[in-house]
C-alpha cells in the first residue's frame, strides 16, 4: 500500500545529498512487524493509547540507510493524524549524518527520535502513544509508514497496520434516537364549572343604600357587572349555578350598622341586576347577599403608602384590637390627634360592592360533537376536551393548533406544553420548545425529561446529562442518558443505564463493551429492519465469526449509502475484506446501479 501523503519525509532528498551508496534492494529486505494489532475504542476524550512492540529483523535496511517508521491514522485513504515517528540509523548513516552535523551546521529535524543501532542485529522496540481520533471517524486504522533511504536513487517504501479503530458509538444519533414523553391521558368527561369574580366601585349618599346611577361612574361600573353576568344568562351552552353579591361599607361607624348597610348596599345591587337580566322567580335563588365591613385595613395601608407620620400609631392599635368587629380599634383612632386628617385624607369615598359567581357549560361527549363544536366554541371546552380534540387531529400542524389554543385557556396545562415542546423538537425548533415550557411554574418529571432533549437539540450535552441524572427513575429519561454516556463514550454507564432495553442502540453500546451474546439477543428480539438495523447484525456476526449471516445482513444494510461506504473502514469487518462477496458489496457503485 502506497501513500502520496508523507510530511515527514521532506528530509529525505537532503539526507540523499550524502551520496550514501549500497543500499539493500526492497525486494530482499526481511519486513518489519508490529504486533499485537489490536481494536481500539476511542475512550471519553475522544483517545486511543498505541501499545505495540516493533520487531524489526536483522538486514531490514542497510548499513547506509536511515529506517523511519511513521504511525499515521488514517480513514479510508485519508491521513488524519500524523504520530510521533520512531527512527532507527545504522552505522555508517549515522557517522556521516554526524560528519554533515558538524561541517555544515545541518539541521536534523528528527534528531530527538534518532536511535543509534546495528543494522546486523534484530530489534524489539516497544511503541507507546497517546492518538485522539477525531469525533465524526466511524472507523480507520493506525498503520506504521515504513521507509528506508539512503542512495539518494531508491527507496523502499511499505506499511503495516498497527491498530484498528471500533467506533460503534457513532452509529447512535442522539436527536434522532431519544425517547420524548408523549403525554396523552384517559379522557374522562368532567362537570364543566367555572368560577369567576369582580367588583363595582360605587358612590353612595352617606348612611344610604339606594344606588344612584347618575353619582360618579355608577353606571358604567354597574353595566360592567351586568355585561360580565350577561354573558353568561344568554349563552346557550351554559347556565348560571350561584351569584352571591356582598356590601361593603366604610370603617368609621359602628360594626352593626356597617354591616346592616352593606347587606342593603348589595341587596340594591342584586335588585337592579335581576331586573337587567329579567330573572325570574325559579331562578332567583341562584342569587345571594351578604356583607363584607372594608374595616381599618385599607385606611393603614393608604397611610403607609403616603409615609404619613402616625401610620405607627394605628398599625399599634390595630395590632392590640384584631377581630372581625372593629368597633374598639375605631374608638381609639378617632382620638388620635390625627384624626381629622385621616377622616378627610384616608377613609375611602367609592364604596365596593363586590361579587362571586358560578356556571356550569355543556359537556360534549362524542367526538363529532366535539370537533364540530371546538371549530364554534373552543372556549366552552375544559381542559380534558381539548385534549381530546387533539388526539383526534392527525397532522402535527393541526395538533399543534389545537396545543396553542389549549395553552390560550389554560396556559399551566403540562400536557398541551410538553406534547407542543415534543411537536417543535420534531421539527428541530429547540428555541420555541423552550419557550413553551419556560412558560410553566410547574415540571413533571416528564416534561423535565424533554427540557433535557432541548439541551441535546443545542448540542449541550452536559447540561442534559445535569437534568436527566436527577430522574433516571423514569424509562425515558434513563434511555436518554444512556445515549448521551454512549455519545460522550462512557460507555460502561451506558451499557449498565441500556442493557435493559432490546433495540440497535443498546446492542450497539453493547458491542462496544464487547457483549457480544447480549448484543445478539438485543437483536433477535427487536423488529427493527432498517439498514442501521442490519448494519449492526452484520457486525454481531462478524464478532461471532457467521461470514454468511454478516454478508446477508450486510447486502441490505448497503442499500443505504453511508453504510456502504463505513464497511470499507469498520473494524470488525477487516477480517473479511478480502472475501470476494464483501469487495463487491462494498465497491463503488455504478451509476446505473445507483
Amino acid at each position: 500500500m502506497k501513500y502520496r501523503y508523507l510530511p515527514i519525509y521532506a528530509v529525505f532528498p537532503t539526507l540523499c545529498l550524502l551520496g550514501m551508496a549500497g543500499c539493500r534492494s526492497a525486494r530482499t529486505a526481511p519486513q518489519i512487524t508490529v504486533g499485537p494489532v489490536a481494536t481500539l475504542v476511542p475512550d471519553s476524550t475522544s483517545s486511543v493509547t498505541v501499545d505495540v512492540t516493533v520487531e524489526v529483523p536483522a538486514h531490514a535496511f542497510s548499513k547506509r540507510s536511515r529506517l523511519v517508521v511513521v504511525p499515521q491514522l488514517l480513514s479510508a485513504d485519508t491521513v488524519v493524524a500524523e504520530c510521533a515517528p520512531l527512527v532507527l540509523d545504522a552505522p555508517v548513516y549515522r557517522k556521516k549524518m554526524e560528519r554533515r552535523q558538524e561541517l555544515h551546521d545541518y539541521k536534523d529535524s528528527l534528531q530527538a527520535s534518532v536511535q543509534a543501532v546495528s543494522h546486523r542485529k534484530s530489534y524489539s522496540f516497544p511503541y507507546q502513544e497517546r492518538v485522539t481520533v477525531p469525533a465524526d471517524i466511524s472507523g480507520g486504522r493506525i498503520t506504521a509508514v515504513i521507509s528506508a533511504d539512503g542512495c539518494g536513487e531508491c527507496s523502499l517504501v511499505d506499511s503495516v497496520d498497527m491498530a484498528y479503530i471500533g467506533n460503534l458509538p457513532t452509529l447512535i444519533a442522539p436527536k434522532e434516537e431519544l425517547h420524548l414523553n408523549w403525554m396523552e391521558p384517559e379522557y374522562v368527561i368532567r362537570p364543566k364549572v367555572i368560577k369567576g369574580r369582580g367588583e363595582a366601585l360605587l358612590q353612595f349618599v352617606i348612611n344610604r343604600h339606594d344606588i344612584n346611577l347618575n353619582m360618579g361612574n355608577n353606571r358604567e361600573e354597574m353595566n360592567r357587572m351586568l355585561e360580565t353576568l350577561q354573558r353568561i344568562a344568554t349563552d346557550s351552552l351554559a347556565t348560571l349555578q350561584t351569584v352571591s353579591i356582598y356590601g361593603m361599607a366604610s370603617a368609621d361607624g359602628s360594626y352593626a350598622f356597617n354591616t346592616t348597610l352593606s347587606r342593603n348596599r348589595a341587596q340594591a345591587a342584586r335588585r337592579w341586576l335581576e331586573q337587567q337580566l329579567q330573572i325570574d322567580l325559579e331562578q332567583q335563588v341562584a342569587f345571594s347577599i351578604g356583607s363584607r365591613p372594608e374595616g381599618w385595613m385599607p385606611v393603614l395601608q393608604a397611610m403607609r403608602a403616603d409615609r404619613h407620620p402616625d401610620t405607627l400609631l394605628v398599625q399599634q392599635i390595630l395590632e392590640k384590637y384584631p377581630g372581625e368587629n372593629d368597633d374598639p380599634a375605631e374608638y381609639r383612632i378617632r382620638r388620635l390627634a390625627c384624626w381629622p386628617d385621616i377622616r378627610a385624607r384616608y377613609l375611602q369615598k367609592d364604596r365596593k360592592v363586590e361579587y362571586e359567581y358560578t356556571y356550569t357549560v355543556r359537556n360534549f361527549t362524542s367526538d363529532a360533537e366535539l370537533l364540530d363544536m371546538y371549530g364554534k366554541r373552543p372556549d366552552a371546552f375544559n381542559e380534558e376536551e381539548l385534549l381530546r380534540v387533539s388526539t383526534l387531529k392527525t397532522s402535527p400542524e393541526e395538533k399543534m393548533e389545537v396545543y396553542r389554543t389549549l395553552l390560550h385557556y389554560f396556559p399551566q396545562s403540562q400536557v398541551a406544553a410538553n406534547n407542543l415542546a415534543v411537536l417543535l423538537l420534531r421539527q428541530n425548533k429547540p428555541d420555541e420548545a423552550e419557550a413553551v415550557l419556560r412558560s410553566l411554574d410547574e415540571y413533571s418529571p416528564e416534561m423535565l425529561n424533554t427540557r433535557a432533549a432541548i439541551y441535546v437539540y443545542r448540542n449541550q450535552y452536559e447540561k442534559a446529562i445535569e437534568l436527566l441524572n436527577t430522574h433516571v427513575d423514569l424509562p425515558e429519561a434513563r434511555y436518554n442518558l444512556g445515549l448521551l454516556k454512549a455519545a460522550r463514550r462512557q460507555l460502561d454507564e451506558a451499557y449498565r443505564l441500556l442493557h435493559t432495553y432490546n433495540d440497535v442502540n443498546a446492542a450497539v453500546v453493547a458491542l462496544s463493551v464487547g457483549r457480544n451474546d447480549e448484543a445478539r439477543r438485543m437483536l433477535e428480539q427487536c423488529n427493527d429492519t432498517t439498514p442501521r438495523a442490519h448494519y449492526v447484525r452484520a457486525l454481531t456476526d462478524a464478532r461471532q465469526q457467521h461470514a454468511d449471516s454478516l454478508m446477508d445482513h450486510l447486502a441490505r444494510a448497503v442499500e443505504e449509502e453511508r453504510f456502504r461506504l463505513r464497511a470499507r473502514t469498520e473494524a470488525d469487518f477487516v477480517p473479511y475484506q478480502t472475501d470476494p462477496r464483501f469487495i463487491r458489496l462494498t465497491s463503488e457503485k455504478k451509476e446505473e446501479d445507483r
